[in-house]
């Protein structure tokens, strides 16, 4: 019995050292992103009926002075607001409400403000995720520095890309594509970026200064996250001291380095997504709560930093993902506004309804997918 509950205590300590980190940031992230669409709201005069962390039933909070219910709810998978004359978190009108509604209530109402002002609204939730994204980076990079090494080559795999394109250890990569390299994670990004094309690569060798060329390859690691699939040259990074240098940045060269991180996170999603359309890349690594909870453990374990830069990257990700003009989603609202703007009048009540359910259905679906295909990808591994 005492070996059952030393397993059991064990097991529940190993779970929360997953669920714990991985609350933290999804809450982070998500309430942020609300907080966004909040603060823009209230600005623009629009009446809050509530904010809730979570869906489902209200498990713990409180009302404010201007009406607003202030919750924790039980499902801690997303959150909402819920602005007068919605009826629900996801903004669809509440049609019956808002034709009872008097000319004073209307005013308050998301429903009848100015096209912009809810389209600044909408826009106002992704947006915030960007920022708490550019705050993390520029903090990081200012206090904890960046790590840097040089991009000289220690060692090739035998039979790689980098082997066949003649690349040999001790080169130091100068241009890749055209594009000056600083550094070994320019490296890295180049690769990561390659696509189809073989890479064009300035290497200093000694005094000599050759043209190769190298196209990255696909392989695929067992990790205990599933099966991982990138694109490798076959290079490792130097590891001697005089190649590896920690640098504190100021808060222009911090903001700008914290902009491209945040171009770079995007840029890799929007080719993921063309590589889905295109076929190049499989959906299966697309990742749910599930593996987002075993990855938020397992960095949460080199620090907070690392926990905060994980929540700053899934915040990224959260903002992009809801700019897709999928209705039901920031991104399908913003694109309902975009057609008012130009026709000069809005869609018809029947046609922003199926949109709507059209829209929840592509994302439970996507949910259902991303959670089965994490079961199936830990199994695997």
């Amino acid at each position: 019995m005492t070996d059952f509950l030393v397993m059991a205590g064990a097991n529940l300590w190993s779970l929360a050292g997953y669920l714990v980190p991985f609350f933290f940031v999804l809450a982070l992230v998500i309430f942020v992103h609300e907080l966004g669409h909040y603060l823009v709201g209230r600005w623009c005069g629009v009446g809050v009926d509530a904010f809730s962390l979570g869906f489902g039933p209200k498990v713990f909070g409180w009302r404010d002075k201007h009406g607003t219910d202030w919750k924790l709810s039980a499902i801690p998978l997303g959150g909402y607001v819920k602005f007068k004359g919605d009826l629900n978190g996801a903004s669809v009108p509440d049609h019956e409400t808002i034709d009872r509604m008097s000319a004073d209530e209307r005013k308050g109402a998301f429903q009848f403000k100015p096209l912009w002002q809810r389209a600044a609204i909408v826009a106002a939730g992704p947006l915030a995720n960007f920022l708490m994204a550019f705050v993390v980076f520029t903090a990081a990079f200012m206090l904890s520095g960046q790590y840097v090494i040089d991009p000289v080559i220690d060692k090739v795999v035998a039979g790689s890309p980098a082997d066949e394109a003649g690349i040999k250890s001790g080169d130091r990569v100068l241009t890749i594509d055209g594009e000056k390299i600083a550094t070994f994670e320019d490296v890295r990004r180049h690769v990561v970026d390659s696509g189809d094309q073989p890479l064009a690569m300035e290497i200093e060798r000694g005094s000599t200064v050759l043209n190769l060329k190298a196209a990255p390859r696909v392989t695929e690691q067992r990790t205990s996250l599933g099966v991982v699939r990138n694109k490798t040259l076959g290079v490792t990074s130097s590891s001697l001291p005089e190649h590896q240098h920690l640098i504190h940045h100021g808060l222009i060269d911090a903001s700008v380095l914290s902009v491209n991180q945040i171009g770079n996170v995007i840029g890799q999603s929007v080719r993921y997504i063309k590589g889905l359309i295109s076929g190049r890349e499989k959906a299966d690594q697309l990742s749910g709560p599930i593996r987002i909870a075993q990855v938020s453990g397992k960095v949460a374990e080199t620090g907070f930093v690392s926990l905060l830069t994980l929540a700053a990257i899934l915040s990224i990700s959260i903002g992009f993902i809801n700019l897709m003009p999928i209705p039901l989603l920031d991104g399908g609202h913003l694109m309902f506004y975009a057609i008012e703007g130009i026709f000069g009048r809005p869609l018809s009540r029947r046609t922003q309804e199926i949109g709507f359910r059209i829209g929840l259905a592509l994302v439970l679906l996507l949910m259902v997918f991303v959670t089965v295909n994490d079961i199936v990808q830990i199994q695997k591994s």
